[in-house]
């Protein structure tokens, strides 16, 4: 599991660990906090930058050391940025990417086979609804997660019949330090920030039942499906109130 220093990663390691049957490792870059998660969940920790040369390699094979095989990968490693995109430095644009998406993606391509090899597994990428309707002042961040959305769904038809799934779990608004983080804290009265541990809940929920795309909460799969059917109204309701 990768991003499982705090937040959202922090709670899917707990859910875990609380379901019992699982022997995890968690990657993080923050060594201090995941080792205390790890600590919390009996998990191995193996703190790391993945956008570091060969990290991901490092990593995958630290796992498959320690544990002989991966069924799960849960990628929620994930930084954002807020501001007119005019304004963005092109370092942080680099590494808003390289972080959220490419280093997921070459995660992925590397414990891939393996699950396919045996038969059996799942991908779970935690996107956001930014991803879905787009954000003001996140455009950036906003690309990352829906090209997530759309490796999501690309990946999904490669693998029917495999054994292997994948799954997209779509988070609105969280209260975890992602905010304070970004250096912006979270301004709108609405949507109101959702607990970590609903994500862990959506999580759980994508792995226990092969779902393939979980909203939390899941209204807020509404705006992107009016986005989808009526794109001049959203827009026009998007300008209004987003």
């Amino acid at each position: 599991m990768t991003g499982a220093s705090s937040g959202i990663g922090a709670a899917v390691a707990h859910r875990l660990a609380a379901q019992g049957g699982w022997r995890l490792v968690l990657n993080g870059r923050d060594p201090t906090r995941l080792e205390e998660v790890a600590r919390g969940t009996s998990a191995l920790a193996y703190p790391a930058d993945l956008c570091t040369p060969d990290a991901e390699h490092r990593l995958a094979q630290f796992a498959l050391d320690s544990v002989g095989r991966v069924d799960l990968l849960v990628a929620g490693a994930g930084i954002g940025w807020a501001g007119p995109f005019h304004t963005m430095p092109p370092r942080a644009i680099d590494e808003v990417f390289d972080v959220n998406v490419l280093a997921t993606l070459r995660l992925v391509r590397l414990l891939l086979p393996r699950m396919v090899g045996q038969g059996a597994g799942r991908v779970v990428l935690i996107g956001s609804l930014a991803g879905t309707v787009g954000v003001r002042d996140e455009a950036v961040y906003s690309a990352t997660k829906a090209a997530l959305g759309a490796f999501a769904d690309a990946v999904r038809y490669e693998l029917r019949g495999t054994g292997v799934g994948i799954s997209h779990v779509v988070p609105g608004v969280v209260d975890t330090p992602f905010f304070d983080r970004r250096g912006v804290p979270y301004r709108r009265s609405r949507p109101k920030p959702v607990p970590a541990s609903r994500v862990a809940d959506a999580v759980w929920e994508a792995v226990a039942r092969g779902r393939d795309e979980v909203y939390v909460p899941g209204w807020t799969r509404v705006p992107g499906r009016v986005r989808g059917a009526a794109p001049a109204l959203y827009r026009r309701l998007a300008s209004r109130f987003g």
